[in-house]
């Protein structure tokens, strides 16, 4: 097995930041909170819009029990799930899934007072979220076309 290059917490940071930039450079200017901010990581400001409040998780892909959770009462508008790398994903992989969506589809959390999502579920039920960096409330498949 690989010594791993980093902590979780660097882990963490690491993906807030990537999160921060890729909303930026995508048109909605955001940054990161400061360490140990209740609730959220990030806050992002969409154009014509109040800022939106994103709690970033991260895994490295795996099949078998990833999952990611969050506390009972913790107050975000965003969930931002980033797949790394790892067994058979190639390229990092970015959901950003509306509040109300992931408490929904989120079921509860065994090892602590919260809540999350599995991996398989997220790949099987939220697809129409990934790449949401617009942070569009409306699924993928339910958008108009461009044309």
């Amino acid at each position: 097995m690989a010594k791993k290059l980093f902590t979780t917490k660097q882990m963490g940071d690491a993906v807030e930041m990537l999160v921060a930039a890729e909303l930026t450079l995508r048109g909605v200017p955001a940054l990161k909170a400061p360490d140990n901010w209740p609730h959220y990581d990030i806050v992002a400001q969409p154009k014509g819009r109040s800022p939106q409040r994103i709690t970033v998780k991260a895994r490295t892909f795996g099949r078998k029990g990833a999952f990611v959770g969050w506390r009972n009462g913790e107050e975000f508008d965003w969930l931002s799930i980033v797949l790394l790398p790892g067994g058979d994903l190639e390229v990092r992989r970015f959901f950003f899934i509306p509040s109300a969506v992931a408490w929904k589809r989120a079921h509860k959390a065994t090892h602590r007072d919260g809540r999350g999502i599995r991996i398989t579920n997220l790949l099987k039920h939220l697809t129409a979220y990934e790449d949401n960096f617009s942070l569009s409330e409306v699924p993928a498949a339910a958008r108009p076309r461009r044309r």
